[in-house]
């Protein structure tokens, strides 16, 4: 009689990794985690800007896994994974695992007003047509965004990779609080203060308009005298965050750290981040930073590597062992 490993082996294959042109460091680092080669493909913009991708060889019933951020230029890096996924399932791959660190879209999660649409829906009913089996994420930035896909997927956090480092810092720091930058992210927020066993504080905020602008309007809890770990899921223009960090100035607070999972920075975002008095930024590498802009900010950058993390989840989706029991879950 067939095991079920040799079941599992039949239907899937073996792992190949393909990778867009969104993260290359990131996604050599699963590589070498695994210990496998990135899979050969070209892949070409036309000057009418449409774009072509071939594969170099056959992945006629592998386990293939696509790693490709969707952060800035969004379109194009959304579209080179609907495209690989697509070229992937018409070579008849055994299962297609779409492995994106961070999410588009993601903010467009509801109807919160008339005439407006739900675009994090549109892009997981993209990426199921495109012909995906299984999806692998981080910190989606609603949790409902899970509910889109029909399909199963790992959605992972980077309080995994953060914890730690923030145990680490908390003897160098003077009775310490966990800030959140709004009361959206205060559940998750509450997960990182009890496991630090430090005292939680919220940022109250509202969004004026469609616009990326909002107004910081008070802090509940206690910062006066109090180092300050101020925490969101990404940054995007740095107006946010501003707003958080001088909010905890005027409210008494001592030395803050700015810990975010996904660093988008667009716009003049690095511009306005290091102007701020932050003691230490930390982030993921969930979206790449260029060397000239990380070096903008001198020694307060901290990236911590999500490689390891992806590829452990990686292995284990190919050998149909439990992600959960990575964490204790």
């Amino acid at each position: 009689m067939t095991s079920p490993n040799m079941r599992h082996d039949l239907l899937y294959g073996n792992i190949r990794l393909f990778a867009g042109t969104s993260t290359p460091d990131l996604a050599r680092e699963i590589s070498d985690y695994l210990g496998l080669p990135l899979c050969g493909r070209d892949i070409i913009e036309f000057t009418n800007e449409n774009l072509f991708i071939k594969l170099h060889s056959s992945v006629r019933g592998q386990d293939c896994y696509i790693i490709q951020t969707t952060s800035i230029p969004v379109h194009r890096n959304l579209m080179e994974l609907l495209i690989m996924t697509q070229t992937l399932r018409l070579d008849s791959a055994g299962r297609i695992t779409v492995v994106v660190p961070y999410m588009c879209y993601g903010r467009s999660d509801r109807k919160d007003q008339p005439r407006v649409p739900i675009t994090a829906r549109l892009v997981a009913d993209m990426i199921q047509v495109a012909g995906a089996d299984r999806y692998i994420t981080m910190d989606l930035h609603a949790g409902q965004i899970q509910g889109f896909f029909s399909i199963p997927g790992d959605v992972l956090s980077g309080y995994h990779i953060i914890k730690p480092f923030l145990m680490d810092m908390l003897p160098n720091m003077n009775r310490p609080v966990m800030l959140t930058a709004d009361l959206g992210f205060a559940k998750r927020g509450r997960r990182y203060a009890q496991a630090l066993n430090i005292p939680l504080a919220f940022i109250e905020k509202r969004r004026l308009d469609n616009e990326e602008h909002s107004e910081a309007l008070s802090i509940i809890g206690q910062v006066s005298g109090r180092d300050v770990i101020l925490i969101d899921d990404e940054i995007d223009t740095g107006g946010s965050i501003c707003e958080a960090v001088n909010l905890a100035k005027d409210y008494g607070a001592g030395e803050i750290y700015v810990v975010f999972i996904h660093p988008v920075l667009s716009a003049n975002a690095i511009e306005r981040l290091v102007d701020l008095p932050v003691k230490q930024f930390i982030t993921t590498n969930s979206i790449p930073i260029s060397p000239d802009k990380a070096a903008l900010f001198g020694d307060r950058l901290t990236i911590l590597s999500i490689g390891p993390l992806l590829g452990e989840v990686i292995k284990r989706a190919n050998e149909g062992t439990s992600v959960g029991a990575m964490f204790n879950e």
